[in-house]
This record gives structure tokens, C-alpha cells and sequence, in this order.
């Protein structure tokens, strides 16, 4: 006989639960969290926290990717997290820190955004339980994906990295396709625009890509698995072992 299936959760909207840390939690404890759950529509490129802003809300993305920048001195953004349906935006509050560092956007849409007040997260992982314990694993988890691409920044190069990231957002956004403007992933890269479509376009011509109408196409995957440096698969065993 086959291992029977969990049952299908959703979302106050009725949309599927996808979030992996939410999706962690028993079928119980779950439904205890979602009437504090809130679906927010959010536009590419608009902030959700500030730097330097006291936080309000603490947001588990369903899908999409999302971005957290530094802001240097000359107005350049770099990209020091992403973010998608493994995890949250707003860890800092459960480490006790309530005021926004960098500014967190989203770079690639793909539905609503799940939200809960910072006062009821703060009230539910006070105390020891499985909410809780499934934070603290994905807040390991972030401090180990913040180590490897440290690493990966200074060691691999441009083409590399770019592979890892698209790979990343085709498993968060769960579709061959998806909307992508050169200037974030820039911002990602810690580049140029200029730099991005040149990398952009040899990916495309290696056919492991297409790109159109600021969208990009994943046509090979594979080929991308094999440019992209091993971060990728690191990173993605680190979330596996822990869960997410």
C-alpha cells in the first residue's frame, strides 16, 4: 500500500498553502495560526519594510521571490538575502529586533502575500512549541544560505551565480516563466544592468534560457545545473536536512 497523502492546507483566500515553514507545522497547529493570517497584494518593487522603520508585520511568502538590500552610501543597492516560499521576511523580530535593517521588495510576483502582525508573532514564538521551534530552524537555515553566498560572492563568478539564482527562483516561483527586471537582478549580482543583459545573452544562447518582454524563460535546466557553482546544491541541502 502507498503512504497516504497529507491533506491539501490552504490559505485565508482558499489559495493552496505553499510556504514550507507554515507547511511544517502539524495540521493543528496550523489551523490555530490561521485566523491571524492577512493576504496583502503587493507590486513589484515596493517595499514591504524599510531601513531603519519600525516593523509592523512579519510576511510568509506563498510564492514569488522577494529582496533584502543594504543601501550604501552612494544610493547603490546590493542584495545581501532573497527570500521565497522556504521562509519568511522579518526574521530580525524574532531575535528581538523590531526595527527594519535594508529594504526588502519583491522582485518576482507570483500571488498574494501571507502577513501576521509582529505583536501576535511575537506572542506565539515567546513561548516553547512547534511555531516556534519551526522559526528557529529557518533561522538557521538563513544563517547558513548567508554564509555560503558570502562565499559564493567572493569566490564564482558573475555567469555562476546568475545560474544559481535563476535556478533558485524557478523552484520558489514553481513555472517555467517569470517576470524578472534586469535592473533587480543587478541588484542581486552586484553589477550592472549592461553586465546582466550580456550574461542574460549568453545563457539564451546556450539555450539554456529564453528572454522577452522583461521575462525570462527557462528552456534547459539542466544546463543551468551545470554552469551554476555548487552553492545551489549546498544551499538547498541545508533547507532539506532542516525541514524546508
Amino acid at each position: 500500500m502507498g503512504t497516504a497523502r497529507a491533506p491539501q492546507r490552504f490559505l485565508p483566500d482558499g489559495s493552496p498553502l505553499h510556504n514550507r515553514l507554515l507547511a511544517a507545522l502539524s495540521p493543528e497547529v496550523y489551523s490555530s495560526l490561521l485566523p491571524d493570517l492577512r493576504m496583502i497584494d503587493v507590486g513589484v518593487g515596493e517595499p514591504l519594510l524599510e531601513d531603519g522603520d519600525e516593523v509592523q508585520h512579519v510576511y510568509f511568502p506563498n510564492s514569488g521571490v522577494y529582496s533584502v538590500t543594504n543601501e550604501m552610501r552612494d544610493g547603490t543597492l546590493v542584495e545581501v538575502a532573497t527570500v521565497g516560499f522556504e521562509g519568511m521576511l522579518g526574521i530580525n523580530v524574532f531575535l528581538g529586533d523590531t526595527i527594519a535593517t535594508g529594504r526588502t521588495f519583491m522582485q518576482v510576483p507570483n500571488g498574494p502575500l501571507p502577513s501576521m502582525t509582529v505583536a501576535r508573532f511575537e506572542k506565539l514564538t515567546a513561548e516553547p512549541g512547534p511555531f516556534r521551534t519551526a522559526v528557529s530552524g529557518y533561522v538557521q537555515a538563513s544563517l547558513l544560505q548567508a554564509m555560503q553566498g558570502t562565499a559564493c560572492n567572493a569566490l564564482h563568478g558573475m555567469k555562476q551565480r546568475a545560474c544559481r539564482w535563476l535556478l533558485q527562483t524557478h523552484d520558489r516561483v514553481g513555472a517555467d516563466e517569470f517576470q524578472m527586471k534586469h535592473e533587480f537582478l543587478a541588484i542581486m549580482l552586484g553589477t550592472t544592468r549592461p553586465h546582466v543583459t550580456k550574461v542574460l545573452g549568453v545563457l539564451q544562447r546556450a539555450g539554456a534560457i529564453s528572454t522577452r518582454y522583461g521575462k525570462i524563460n527557462i528552456r534547459d535546466r539542466r544546463k543551468l545545473e551545470r554552469t551554476s557553482c555548487e552553492c545551489y546544491a549546498v544551499i538547498s541541502a541545508h533547507f532539506k536536512r532542516l525541514g524546508l
